[in-house]
């Protein structure tokens, strides 16, 4: 007797795909919505699933399909939000055989000859089910021939007709398309739930695998359950009967967090040549600038939420959150921000650089140089109790009896405009002056809102001068943020209101109340006083 051919290997993301409502997680509510619609005999026409990939569109596409042709155990049941799973139906829709219910993939049949084939076969009454399902996946991919056709279709569609569309970019299924539909959103799968979900998987599976290594497959999923259970199914590829967070974090190339740790305790120490060795280290194990990089920002967000008392991650170990929280205590928030503001910089100019790991280092080095510079926060507090602030340039030491530009910034905005046409800027103090709000003035850093267009140069000719008049380097900002009125508008409001005020005298009311028709043409300050 031959023995039995063994079952072909089914990869986890279609071993677990949900059988149930109650199987599919994260989509509480539209479960909700759609049991309620189901009992009081209010389903729609047709429904559009839309969310990221691997949240289960398709899948829920299927269980509804299953829901509103399950007959039960028996053969006499109805709609149902939980479909048995056991009938007739319910297993022929499970294995994707039943006649009733037709899958398309729009994506490799986007023409309208493709919907007219449905068009023509809607007329018909299903062969053995309570409705003819037609379930079409990635439905943006249609072309607009194929929309339009569908249109007067879907809109009023025989009764034994149900159509369910599923598609990752919403944004492109017209908008005469989406009014026909009940639309749901699919919500990304949180770290948690996704991490509890493949720790039953694993059980299920038979292998160990650490919490640690669970919450990194669960974080690298990006809110997708199919694509942690890849990445999960090669994690137990990559194992030898068991799942440590090391083996995970080789197989997806990321970075070793002590050494991230390492690594940023010598951008804050300053320590360049240091830091640019342990970054060719990790290069070398094989770690990615970029995924180095991101490993940095990690750390910096944990940072964060330590300063903050945010919840602990349960990917970080005792030594991490140890690390993070004298890191908070040490740190302030604007530096931790401006760290966050460079290696977000550093990390898009590392995924379009030609040259990665140069790329990397630079910005690194970025990160070290800025950590060398005043506060501007600091600065201004120290300008503001009168002190001289001394600013050495960075690419070379002070020398003994050189004396460092002093920043002889103005007192204020007003002063500012003052020191541009003392400069010999007359036209671009007057700009200043009539057309220019300020948003912000917190030397050397100044953000003003124009109330009329600006030339293009505008800022940046600004900042150039004021470097030369007070010796530092000047951030001008011209922004879209509530504002001061101008200079002028609030010398023409001072002046109104000197004028209300001379109005309101005794002599000048009666004056007034005298001769009706006359105006006040004009007053000086000596005027109202001697009045």
């Amino acid at each position: 007797m031959a023995s039995e051919s063994p079952q072909p290997y089914r990869v986890l993301a279609r071993k677990y795909r949900p059988q149930s409502f109650a199987e599919l997680i994260g989509q509480d509510a539209m479960v909700q919505t759609l049991g309620n619609a189901i009992k009081r005999d209010r389903l729609a026409h047709a429904f559009l699933l839309t969310g990221v990939r691997g949240v289960g569109k398709t899948s829920t596409a299927r269980l509804i399909a299953k829901a509103l042709n399950c007959i039960g155990p028996d053969g006499q049941g109805g709609p149902t939000i939980e479909p048995c799973g056991i009938c007739d139906p319910c297993v022929a829709i499970a294995e994707g055989r039943h006649i009733d219910v037709v899958e398309m993939d729009a994506a490799s049949h986007t023409g309208v000859d493709d919907v007219r084939e449905i068009i023509e076969a809607v007329r018909y009454a299903a062969v053995s089910a309570r409705y003819k399902v037609y379930i079409i996946d990635e439905v943006h991919m249609l072309s607009k021939n194929a929309f339009n056709a569908l249109l007067k279709t879907l809109e009023e569609p025989p009764a034994h007709v149900k159509f369910l569309f599923a598609t990752t970019e919403v944004n492109k299924v017209p908008v005469t398309v989406l009014s026909r539909c009940q639309r749901f959103d699919l919500r990304r799968i949180s770290a948690d739930q996704l991490a509890a979900h493949f720790e039953a998987v694993a059980g299920a599976e038979g292998i160990e695998v650490e919490p640690a290594a669970l919450a990194l497959i669960a974080r690298a999923a990006e809110g997708s359950a199919r694509d942690g259970l890849s990445i999960l199914d090669q994690a137990f590829a990559h194992g030898a009967g068991g799942v440590t967070a090391d083996q995970v974090r080789a197989m997806l190339g990321l970075s070793d967090r002590g050494a991230v740790r390492r690594l940023l305790g010598l951008l804050l120490a300053g320590e360049a040549r240091a830091a640019l060795a342990a970054v060719k280290d990790q290069y070398e194990l094989g770690v990615e600038p970029s995924a180095l990089i991101r490993g940095l920002l990690e750390s910096v967000h944990g940072i964060t939420r330590a300063k903050v008392g945010g919840v602990e991650d349960p990917a970080q170990s005792v030594e991490e959150r140890e690390a993070y929280a004298d890191w908070a205590s040490a740190l302030s928030y604007a530096t931790i921000h401006r760290l966050w503001q460079l290696l977000l910089k550093g990390l898009s100019e590392v995924h379009g650089a030609p040259l990665p790991l140069e790329a990397a280092e630079m910005a690194l080095l970025r990160v070290i140089h800025a950590s060398e510079l005043p506060d501007p926060g600091a600065l201004a507090e120290r300008l503001a109790n009168g002190e001289n602030i001394a600013v050495a340039p960075q690419s070379k030491p002070p020398v003994e009896g050189e004396q460092a530009p002093l920043l002889r910034a103005p007192a204020d905005f007003a002063a500012l405009v003052e020191l541009v046409a003392a400069n010999g800027k007359p036209h671009l103090a007057q700009q200043l002056h009539d057309y220019c709000g300020l948003v912000r003035y917190q030397p050397p850093d100044l953000a003003i809102r124009p109330s009329k267009p600006l030339a293009g140069e505008f800022a940046r000719d600004l900042a150039a001068l004021l470097k030369q008049a007070t010796g530092t380097v000047w951030t001008v900002g011209v922004v879209d943020s509530p504002a001061e009125p101008s200079l002028l508008e609030q010398e023409q409001m001072e002046k109104e209101r000197l004028r209300q005020s001379v109005l309101e005298t005794p002599i000048v009311r009666a004056a007034l109340d005298a001769f009706p028709d006359a105006e006040l043409a004009g007053f000086t300050l000596e005027d109202q006083r001697s009045a």
